[in-house]
């Protein structure tokens, strides 16, 4: 079986580069849906066989066209929504950001405990979202999507592996593609880049 860890499409936050963590959260743009409904293409020929997303609008959203494509339901759950920020929620100034990149790079250097000031850690995040990838998996066959946020997916794909955060950006609709081994995962692919409907992209850090 596969897991397919899968970013949600554009929302207004992400065009404005805002600090949006807290579910519900915004819905799709106009692109974001479009991204949505490419990603459903995209998937139409695996073997999906359950389709998850986040307590957020904009995951519900970018799972749906997936599920019709194989005829399934959008089944939401709880702990695996965006990394909260803290007090650098709905801020979109360049010293948060500066912030938010800071700590982001002592995750990735392995400082799992690192937070945002009021926030979480990488580790607090791994910590409510590994259950749900646990039940979501056991015993499935065949491909099991979950739409989930950017920050959320890079803490959660580097430690379901054994490392510290996924370097890099997801990008919109992007995906990272687990597989089982032995008692734990391996990364089997992970987008750098998704063509966008229109060649347009846009992305906010955490969204």
């Amino acid at each position: 079986m596969r897991l397919i860890l899968a970013r949600h499409g554009q929302t207004a936050a992400n065009v404005a580069k805002r600090l949006s963590t807290l579910p519900p959260g915004e819905p799709l743009t106009d692109l974001g849906r479009a991204q949505a409904d490419a990603l459903g293409a995209r998937l139409a020929d695996a073997d999906v066989t359950a389709v998850y997303a986040s307590t957020a609008i904009r995951a519900q959203q970018t799972a749906a066209p997936v599920a019709a494509a194989h005829g399934l339901d959008v089944t939401v759950v709880d702990g695996v929504h965006e990394l909260f920020v803290g007090e650098l929620e709905d801020r979109a100034d360049e010293p948060a950001r500066e912030l938010f990149y800071e700590i982001e790079q002592a995750w990735e250097a392995g400082d799992a405990e690192a937070r945002l000031p009021g926030g979480e850690s990488a580790a607090e995040v791994f910590d409510r979202f590994r259950p749900v990838v646990e039940r979501i998996t056991k015993g499935a066959s065949g491909t099991v999507v979950l739409v989930s946020h950017g920050g959320a997916i890079r803490i959660v794909g580097g430690a379901l592996t054994g490392g510290p955060t996924l370097p890099g950006y997801l990008p919109n609709t992007g995906l990272v593609v687990l597989r089982p081994a032995g008692d734990g995962w391996e990364l089997e692919s992970v987008d750098e880049t998704v063509p966008q409907p229109g060649d347009v992209a846009a992305g906010g850090p955490a969204e």
